[in-house]
């Protein structure tokens, strides 16, 4: 008999005052496509790329005080190497910065110490930071 599987990644969330201008976002940046999503008494849009990455986008509850996001106290990419990002790889990484740039995304650009690596920090509509590298990790 096989083995149960272990844990896994089921999905990524981001509370938002605003889905669609951050679906729009994830859409158009990387790529992402809009899923069938369950009906609740609030509104979320759910997001796939590829086979196996799920990005809920659920509406911002105004009765909690949760922080809106990391924007007003990080404004500046350069400061995300060290600070709470989530990171994707594209396989075209010079033509994707190129096209983040072509946006007006302020992005900051760095490689690894070990010079093979490049990276690139920008944030989302919302100020959750992000990062795009050019290398697929070995796992």
């Amino acid at each position: 008999m096989a083995a149960a599987p272990g844990p896994c990644l089921n999905h990524i969330s981001r509370e938002t005052s605003d889905i669609k201008r951050l679906a729009t976002f994830y859409i158009e940046v990387f790529g992402f496509e809009q899923i069938e999503s369950p009906k609740f008494d609030f509104e979320v849009i759910w997001l796939k790329l590829g086979s196996s990455m799920l990005l809920h986008l659920i509406e911002r509850d105004p009765t909690v005080m949760l922080p809106e996001g990391p924007w007003s106290s990080v404004a500046d990419p350069k400061n995300l190497p060290r600070g709470h990002h989530v990171c994707f790889y594209v396989p075209e990484f010079d033509s994707f910065v190129q096209r983040v740039k072509d946006k007006g995304i302020p992005v900051h650009e760095q490689s690894q110490p070990d010079g093979k690596t490049k990276q690139v920090f920008f944030f989302d509509p919302d100020g959750n930071g992000l990062e795009v590298s050019s290398q697929c990790p070995v796992l």
